[in-house]
């Protein structure tokens, strides 16, 4: 069931500065340009937006976009380009699994909560994963003018009900997928797992390409807008894990602006993923989905948003999406992140055939193989004897 009213009314922080409610004006106003792309996607016009809407209704799936009332909606479906279906083509949806009821109470975001959520579909990997892969057919009008589905996004609701807040029916999921279509890159947006290195393990070897985890906001704030189970150090935790538990694979997280943060905080946040390996991040303007979740403090400009964009590729973060309508899933699947997954699996393929074909070639000549090195210099393994 979901919250009442007055839960939700006890769970408020006791700062006054950051309740819910309308406590007064943020700083800034939401830019006329910013009021037209929420209309428009409202409205959610556009011939690749009608067709995705349709097929994720025949096939039953939830999506992130829907359930949390992503503004962005709009573009994200119809490719990238608005209404208009103008842009790169590639439509991007977050599939959203293990139901639409969270067992957390985040003050930010609007999907239902309960304590107690229906339990899991078993049969939801395999549906799902067979749907995706019938998603070319489905949606093709013709040859030219057809969905791209090489890119999908995986994410769920929070499950701390489940003893492994749900990492196995990700990998399951996961695994479905890339035996109907082994191509596909995949995403998964996760939860923090109850800080469960092992459930964060399951999942990156399941053979996701995208490891994804969201700290939110700065460090002072984790209290106000997060659920008080989720902890900043913790998030990074589980991302400095997925990072290290395999070579090569991608890391990403997110953080919402407008809630109150500093400029030096979010410096530090930035520099706090950097220092953990996070090679995306994505930065967007907060927005109150009802009066009963935290106020925007602050409308933050576009010329912001695109310092914050330059800022963090400085710091030497891969890519950086900022802008007020940015979401964690914003054109995931856009062409500079498929290139920067596929050329990484590349080039982390040719590191293992050299480190093989060497290995293999010690042993015949040698018998015995005394030592192996990584050089992290240079993209060759070294083997000493």
């Amino acid at each position: 069931m979901r919250w009442s009213r007055r839960a939700l009314i006890r769970r408020r922080p006791r700062c006054r500065r950051h309740r819910t409610g309308r406590d007064g004006a943020p700083h800034g106003a939401r830019p006329d340009r910013e009021e037209a792309r929420l209309a428009a996607a409202e409205g959610a016009a556009g011939e690749k937006f009608a067709r995705l809407r349709e097929s994720l209704s025949e096939l039953k799936l939830n999506t992130v976009c829907v359930e949390a009332q992503c503004p962005n909606i709009g573009e994200c479906w119809n490719g990238g380009g608005g209404a208009g279906g103008e842009g790169d083509g590639i439509a991007t949806a977050t599939i959203m699994l293990l139901g639409d009821t969270c067992t957390r109470g985040c003050r930010f975001c609007a999907v239902k909560t309960s304590r107690n959520p229906a339990p899991p579909d078993p049969t939801e990997p395999e549906n799902t994963a067979r749907a995706i892969a019938s998603w070319p057919h489905v949606l093709a009008v013709d040859q030219i003018n057809q969905l791209c589905v090489d890119y999908i996004v995986l994410t769920s609701v929070d499950r701390d009900d489940l003893p492994d807040g749900g990492s196995g029916h990700f990998a399951e999921t996961v695994k479905a997928m890339k035996r109907f279509k082994p191509d596909i890159l995949v995403e998964c947006l996760t939860s923090d797992f109850r800080g469960d290195l092992e459930a964060v393990s399951t999942l990156v070897r399941s053979g996701l390409d995208v490891f994804a985890h969201n700290i939110e906001t700065v460090m002072r704030l984790q209290r106000i807008v997060r659920d008080p189970r989720a902890r900043y150090g913790q998030s990074l935790s589980v991302l400095k894990h997925a990072k290290l538990c395999k070579k090569g694979m991608i890391t990403k997280s997110s953080i919402m602006l407008g809630l109150g943060e500093k400029d030096e905080e979010v410096k530090e946040a930035m520099a706090d993923l950097r220092a953990i390996g996070v090679d995306i991040l994505t930065l967007g303007q907060y927005l109150q989905p009802t009066p009963l979740h935290l106020t925007v403090k602050e409308y933050v400009t576009p010329e912001k948003f695109s310092f914050w964009k330059e800022y963090g590729e400085s710091i030497g973060l891969s890519y950086v999406a900022s802008g007020p309508l940015v979401r964690s899933s914003y054109r995931a699947g856009e062409l500079f992140v498929q290139n920067l997954v596929r050329n990484n699996m590349t080039k982390h393929a040719s590191l293992d055939h050299i480190f093989s074909w060497r290995c293999a070639s010690a042993e015949i000549h040698t018998g015995t193989l005394q030592q192996l090195t990584w050089s992290s210099s240079a993209p060759k393994c070294e083997v000493r004897f």
